[in-house]
């Protein structure tokens, strides 16, 4: 059974590393989930920035400054920036953006 759970397990990673960059709560683009808080006038957010396997300093550093980019053009700035590290390993960040 321990077999078959990490053969899953190994084949959803396999997948998941090949679905681009996503920011939000609910595995929404970040240019999604920033129109969706300015317009609902939403005086700070966080939300949720992947890490990219396979090029996790590269890819991580890229992902985050989309997401800055793209919440600032919305009017955000950044607030804090707190990774979120599972068994050693960097999994993604949770951003929070403020209007000021």
């Amino acid at each position: 059974m321990r077999h078959l759970l990490l053969a899953a397990l190994l084949a959803s990673t396999a997948f998941a590393a090949t679905l681009p960059a996503h920011a939000g709560l609910f595995d929404k683009p970040v240019e999604q989930s920033a129109q969706e808080a300015a317009a609902a006038n939403m005086s700070a957010v966080t939300v949720w920035v992947d890490s990219s396997w396979g090029f996790r300093n590269q890819g991580s550093a890229n992902s985050l400054s989309k997401a800055h980019q793209v919440f600032a053009g919305h009017g955000y700035k950044v607030v804090s920036v707190e990774p979120y590290i599972e068994n050693g390993d960097l999994q993604g960040f949770f951003v929070t953006y403020q209007k000021p």
